[in-house]
């Protein structure tokens, strides 16, 4: 068996499906992506409280749903472009037969929806598309959280809304520090630290890297410490940021955190500042204020769902045009955003 379905078994085996219905949920996505289906997990937990609740998802984000009490367990799932067929070895291992019902949180079809028909759902629920009419129409232009919400609601007749993103996702700090302790003996983040998310999946959501090294040395010079975050493969960008700061400024996590130590981060910080991209959606989660800096997507699709006082979105785009997403360079509503526009917000939110 592998290590992801051993993880995914140990949440739950086939002993216990068998004592009890199931319902599984399809979202095989990112970080934001899988944030803004919580509200729509919950709903689901409402509409069936007697059900076990499985979510198919990569075996990242979705085991820290899992540890959340989100959901009670995992199958390893992944299709940003196209969604692989689930594996149903693994299916049965963990579900103990079909899904008494699907769901499809991924995608307006078909596609999607073949994935779950072949897992012999009792009942598949899902928009509507060429080949499946029971099921509400799809709207493009919706807000990501309300969309599947909305499916929710109009197929079970649960209660479900953005009220129902928050999350507290804070570590015990006695059981992993989330600084090494040679950088700094203290366990927890000062409140005056603002957390600087550089990085993005794709270039047309990256500000450039000399706006936001001039923004970490505008917040030093505030009196603030900065804490720059990011993948494995964003670390040379982090560390360029804080080159020339003074010694004890500032703090580069980028590639030293999994998933659940970056959310300690978010949650425990006074403010982050970030692209469109999954932070954004952690910050959100968490209720950690944030300045968010968006380009191709209007924010009126991706942007914060709640708490909006607490959120400042900064976006030059044009709605009724928006940019690609997943293009290589920085989108010119990305570009637009000056450096004195985003210091001004960050100083805004933090006064």
């Amino acid at each position: 068996m592998s290590v992801a379905a051993g993880e995914a078994a140990e949440a739950g085996g086939a002993a216990d499906s068998l004592r009890r219905p199931t319902v599984l949920a399809l979202r095989a996505l990112g970080l934001g992506d899988a944030l803004t289906g919580v509200p729509a997990l919950r709903g689901l937990r409402r509409a069936f409280p007697d059900h076990r609740l499985l979510l198919a998802a990569p075996a990242g984000v979705g085991g820290w749903l899992r540890d959340l009490g989100v959901v009670d367990a995992v199958l390893p799932a992944s299709g940003v472009r196209a969604v692989e067929p689930l594996d149903p070895a693994l299916l049965a291992e963990v579900v103990g037969g079909p899904p008494d019902v699907a769901v499809n949180l991924h995608g307006q079809g078909p596609q999607s929806h073949d994935v779950l028909r072949a897992t012999s759902p009792g009942r598949l629920v899902a928009f509507a598309c060429d080949g499946f009419a029971d099921g509400p129409a799809w709207d493009d232009d919706e807000h990501e959280v309300e969309r599947w919400c909305r499916l929710v609601r109009e197929t079970t007749g649960a209660a479900c809304g953005p009220e129902d993103l928050r999350l507290d996702p804070r570590l015990d700090p006695r059981l992993d520090p989330w600084l090494d302790p040679r950088l700094d003996p203290r366990l927890d983040p000062p409140p005056s630290d603002v957390v600087l998310h550089p990085g993005a999946a794709s270039g047309s959501r990256r500000w450039p890297a000399e706006r936001w090294a001039h923004l970490a040395d505008r917040l030093v010079r505030d009196g603030r410490r900065v804490v720059v975050t990011g993948g494995p493969d964003e670390v040379e960008l982090a560390e360029a940021l804080v080159l020339g700061l003074p010694p004890g400024s500032a703090v580069v996590t980028a590639g030293r955190l999994d998933l659940p130590g970056l959310a300690d981060v978010v949650a425990r910080a006074a403010l982050v500042v970030c692209g469109d991209t999954g932070v954004a959606h952690v910050a959100t989660a968490a209720g950690t204020p944030s300045v968010l800096l968006f380009g191709p997507t209007p924010p009126h699709r991706w942007g914060p769902a709640t708490d909006l006082e607490r959120h400042r979105v900064l976006y030059r785009g044009d709605p009724e045009r928006p940019g690609d997403p997943h293009g290589e360079e920085p989108d010119p509503a990305l570009l637009a955003l000056s450096l004195d526009e985003v210091h001004a917000a960050v100083s805004a939110l933090l006064a």
